[in-house]
């Protein structure tokens, strides 16, 4: 395996690290106004144990997504050069939502007004489902390729990145990490929420199997290898257990299943899209792959050693810190803000 294959794995795998961690993430976000739709102070209590479970962990989860960029632009410049520039409405949406997100989870508790919460909990919920769905959108649309001409070019204009498939990509990653994110909070939250999450993923589960399936087995038939049938059915058995599991409360095996669901399914777009970074639907001459679109030789060489020294010391940590915070959250370990202390409504 040469260095362009290396690092083609390297970023499959932080991407996947990334859809895995933030993926949650996003799912917690999108389903603050189920679990905490109630208006009286046991409403803000609940969104509050909701918000707490990622607290520790969301600003960790994101660095996966830096990191790859990073790794992205140096290993692959012209990918990098191409996506971001063909890409760059949707990419700007997800970097738009995503300051919002992260601006609304810093700041909402920093002043004690009911109105200044309740739009924070709207740029939590917008930052969370905006990402969630384009992020689907854009990955389908690498793998099923985009017009790109002979000067490495994305010709083809936004609306043309509203295809079926993309729009059935950008629904599934809505779906599973909807999922995903509530198994977790089953996993991490107790008592009352700890039930309605239970409920909630359940419900979840109904139309996250039929959708995510669809898109798996598209993605197979018409870009797939014949090795990856195997990811098809890890993908498919494990959103099958998710369901059983959850049901029977098993959460911590339930979210082990919801993450190799995850993981698998990133894992069949990489193994589709390999040896290909970004197919031109032009000309199969204009597609960008690994050996055209990748750094000098030197360069691979220097990041590889760079990364064999620095990912383990990154993965131990944030490993540490899921040890440190892994207890469950419940409405009772919530104190009263200054407002409800003061009775005020």
């Amino acid at each position: 395996m040469g260095l362009q294959e290396v690092w083609f794995v390297l970023i499959a795998v932080l991407f996947t690290g990334y859809f895995v961690l933030e993926g949650f993430d996003f799912g917690v976000g999108m389903l603050m106004p189920a679990l905490g739709r109630r208006k009286d102070s046991k409403g803000e209590t609940r969104r509050r144990v909701v918000l707490n479970t990622i607290g520790p962990v969301w600003d960790g989860n994101e660095v996966w997504l830096i990191t790859a960029g990073g790794a992205l632009f140096a290993a692959f410049p012209e990918w990098y050069a191409t996506l971001f520039s063909g890409f760059y409405l949707p990419l700007l949406l997800i970097l738009v939502a995503l300051i919002v997100r992260v601006c609304a989870i810093e700041y909402r508790g920093k002043i004690d007004d009911d109105t200044w919460r309740r739009r924070c909990d709207w740029g939590i919920i917008f930052g969370s489902w905006v990402p969630a769905v384009l992020w689907g959108v854009a990955f389908a649309n690498i793998l099923r390729g985009v017009d790109i001409d002979a000067d490495k070019h994305v010709v083809s204009g936004f609306f043309d990145l509203l295809n079926p498939y993309a729009l059935l990509g950008g629904l599934s990653t809505a779906l599973v990490f909807g999922l995903h994110g509530a198994v977790f909070l089953a996993l991490k939250t107790g008592r009352e929420v700890r039930a309605d999450a239970v409920k909630l993923a359940a419900q979840l589960a109904v139309p996250a199997v039929p959708v995510v399936g669809g898109f798996v087995l598209w993605t197979q038939l018409a870009h797939g290898k014949g090795w990856t049938w195997i990811l098809v059915a890890i993908a498919g058995a494990a959103l099958l257990g998710v369901v059983a599991l959850t049901r029977a409360q098993r959460e911590g095996w339930a979210f082990t299943l919801s993450t190799l669901a995850v993981a698998a399914t990133s894992v069949l777009l990489f193994a589709s899209l390999f040896p290909n970074v970004m197919p031109s639907t032009l000309d199969a001459a204009y597609s960008l792959t690994i050996d055209n679109a990748s750094s000098s030789p030197y360069t691979l060489k220097v990041m590889t050693w760079a990364a064999a020294f620095l990912t383990p010391i990154v993965m131990i940590y944030q490993g540490w810190t899921y040890w440190v915070f892994r207890q469950r959250i419940s409405a009772d370990q919530i104190p009263p803000s200054i407002g409800l202390k003061l009775g005020r409504k």
